[in-house]
């Protein structure tokens, strides 16, 4: 797997409309040092034991090595030159003292991960692969005669001027409708809220119930549409679907008070455009992330009303059922943390996805930071040219009137208890959605783990089936046919424990989509005449795809 793969697999963490404040690390540190302070026999004798294992790394006697996923140390001077041999020994031997240290004081759990965290980030920005003497960064210096250093200087003052610190995707490779998002349509409805996009069908006969799809609001639509290999879009038009996408408004601080109401009402008036314009009575929806929190929201209101106008699910890594650990919100959430989040998207108006670009990168810093690190300042390189790494840094805002509701979900986890969240008036009770549901999880996901995507799938209604793909969380959903590497896994039984199910499952080789357009194909109506434009009278389209909301 290439270093931009690998970055792209380690877009996650905890729940990312939360994140951490500069006071929670420096809180943190203060209970290590109240902690240290307070059992001195134990830190005393920590401390011995680093001092004995890093001298015997520094005489070439240390036996700890690098972890095997561990990409800084692949250059095999860091095993063959005894320099480096020693030199990375005694930062393995600090490393692994911290996880002692901490195993053997009387910190809390929540605070021992708190401190692990925080601890982690100042191991990990000490490590000698970080130095100029890294020995690729050495290699590099001799090969271009000292030119890397050059560039690596140019980048480094060019990045801190852009506030894009280390920059992790050269942006001048990609443009919207050029080379990203180019799948042929147009936008057919536009609101305050959305754009409903409408995509040209490539098959002669289509199916005649659509397929309308919600991404996420922190994220732009087009990870559905990246480019001609990994669209799902194009996957669903080849296989003779009419597929719709939305593509939200990137709301700034005048869309403050913008709610879940606003959303839900916004989607429903797509729904009800795409099914004027294909004829259908129903169409089938599709949401992820915090689109599919949307997605089940919508179907639990328009359940309410009597209103069936979406016939079957499809969800992909999403969560709405929390349990009780509120591991989703991350060890650093805490009432005053969470009231902090509200307050500051309140005065502001929005949450701004910089933020969560942010927070996202001090929780894998060893590849979303310190990797780029190395390739942009120490080797002299141009970041890579990879479309999910410019889409996940092509941020979008949240409004803070939904951020606070989300946070409250999360919170309470009301979404699975009937009746606790009320969208104007009506009470959701996921219990009360019909409609058969597909849902797809990630075996790596750390922004909303497979085991609660499965706890959130057994509070439908309806027949489901559950898929994990083994991948994070945006490369479950680009998971194309032709991937050796891809499989997942299906179990047709539902047990309680999503521990039960996996061990109940079976594996198949290469990618679930050919499973889910077969899925959805059986839920989506008979073959019809494939229209020959988008839109309708009513509905005329109003520009090309991607259309305008993206580019804001």
């Amino acid at each position: 797997m290439s270093t931009p793969e690998v970055a792209a697999e380690a877009i996650g963490g905890p729940n990312p409309i939360v994140g951490f404040r500069r006071k929670d690390l420096l809180d943190s540190l203060r209970t290590v040092a109240a902690e240290a302070v307070k059992h001195p026999k134990h830190t005393t004798a920590s401390l011995r034991h680093l001092a004995r294992t890093a001298v015997a790394a520094a005489r070439g006697r240390g036996e700890l090595v690098p972890a095997a996923k561990d990409r800084r140390f692949r250059d095999s001077a860091w095993t063959q030159n005894f320099l480096y041999r020693r030199l990375l020994g005694v930062y393995l031997a600090a490393d692994a003292e911290l996880d002692t240290w901490l195993g053997g004081t009387g910190l809390s759990e929540v605070d021992r991960e708190r401190a692990r965290f925080v601890l982690s980030l100042a191991l990990d920005a000490l490590a000698p692969s970080n130095l100029p003497l890294n020995p690729a960064a050495v290699k590099q210096f001799i090969d271009t005669g000292g030119e890397s250093a050059v560039e690596g200087a140019r980048h480094f003052v060019g990045d801190v001027r852009d506030g894009t610190f280390p920059r992790q995707v050269d942006t001048e490779k990609f443009t919207l409708g050029e080379n990203l998002a180019t799948t042929e349509g147009a936008v057919v409805f536009r609101n305050e809220v959305l754009e409903l996009i409408q995509y040209t069908p490539r098959t002669e006969q289509v199916h005649a119930r659509p397929l309308v799809i919600a991404p996420p609001q922190i994220n732009k639509f087009y990870v559905f549409d990246l480019s001609p290999e990994k669209s799902l879009v194009r996957y669903a038009l080849d296989h003779g679907f009419q597929v719709f996408v939305v593509s939200w408004r990137n709301p700034t601080a005048e869309q403050r008070d913008w709610e879940l109401v606003t959303y839900l009402t916004a989607l429903e008036e797509a729904i009800d455009a795409a099914c004027a314009i294909t004829g259908s009575p129903d169409v089938n929806l599709g949401g992820a992330c915090s689109g599919g929190i949307t997605s089940v929201s919508l179907a639990a209101y328009l359940a309410a009303r009597g209103k069936p106008v979406i016939h079957a699910l499809t969800l992909f890594v999403s969560v709405f059922d929390m349990a009780e650990d509120k591991t989703l919100l991350g060890v650093f959430a805490s009432e005053e943390t969470l009231a902090a989040a509200k307050r500051n998207s309140h005065v502001r108006g929005v949450l701004d996805g910089r933020e969560l670009a942010r927070v996202f990168n001090l929780l894998r810093p060893n590849d979303l930071i310190w990797s780029y690190w190395v390739n942009n300042y120490l080797l002299g390189k141009r970041p890579p040219a990879f479309d999910v790494l410019y889409w996940n840094n092509d941020t979008t805002r949240l409004p803070a009137a939904f951020h606070g509701q989300l946070i409250d979900i999360y919170r309470d986890n009301s979404l699975a208890h009937p009746g606790e969240v009320v969208v104007d008036g009506t009470p959701l009770d996921l219990g009360k959605i019909t409609a058969d549901a597909f849902v797809m999880a990630g075996t790596t996901d750390h922004i909303t783990p497979w085991d609660a995507c499965y706890r959130s799938a057994r509070r439908l209604g309806g027949d489901v089936e559950f898929t994990l793909s083994s991948s994070g969380h945006i490369q479950s959903i680009l998971n194309p046919p032709g991937n050796p590497k891809s499989s997942y896994y299906t179990n047709p039984e539902h047990p309680e424990s999503a521990k039960a199910w996996k061990d109940g499952a079976a594996k198949v080789a290469g990618s679930w989509w050919p499973r889910w357009v077969e899925w959805l194909g059986e839920r989506s109506g008979e073959q019809v005449a494939a229209p020959s434009t988008v839109g309708s009278e009513q509905y005329v389209p109003i520009e090309a795809a991607p259309g305008s909301y993206v580019r804001a």
